[in-house]
């Protein structure tokens, strides 16, 4: 009951930082592939290890990464998921220094999906290195991406 209870708080404050913003990932290879440029797929254990662990910490949120990242949370037959996939490939290259791109898929990780409130797809978590993630809901444009990428993850002016 009390992690029932902790998973919802965090879905809560997922979905209230949500408000403040809103989109969606692309086609990549497995776990460990985040220094070459390619979208990364997730899974619940690479998720936990990864991003945010909020089954030992699910009051506070604490970011595992090195690097900022965008998480896009996705299925193989949403149509505007498809559209948005070969940006995010794109730009995980382009970006492969600065930050990394990861995919979850809504229809096998359905937990992930509750915890973190995704209702819509696509998602996307825009995390920085330090602060609270940002969460789009929607396919954005390449210049959106590379909007939020900028000035929000990397902070340039």
């Amino acid at each position: 009951m009390v992690k029932l209870k902790s998973l919802w708080m965090v879905a809560a404050v997922l979905f209230m930082v949500s408000c403040t913003m809103s989109a969606k990932s692309g086609e990549g290879k497995a776990a460990g592939t985040e220094s070459k440029g390619e979208v990364v797929h997730l899974d619940k254990a690479g998720f936990l290890q990864k991003i945010f662990d909020y089954e030992k910490n699910s009051t506070k949120w604490e970011y595992a990464g090195d690097k900022p990242c965008i998480v896009d949370f996705y299925a193989d037959w949403c149509g505007p998921c498809k559209q948005v996939a070969p940006i995010l490939a794109e730009l995980a290259a382009k970006y492969k220094d600065d930050i990394v791109i990861y995919k979850v898929n809504v229809d096998q990780e359905q937990e992930l999906a509750a915890v973190f409130g995704v209702r819509s797809i696509p998602t996307l978590l825009f995390i920085p290195k330090e602060g609270q993630p940002q969460v789009s809901m929607g396919a954005l444009p390449r210049e959106e991406f590379v909007k939020q990428i900028d000035s929000f993850l990397l902070k340039k002016k």
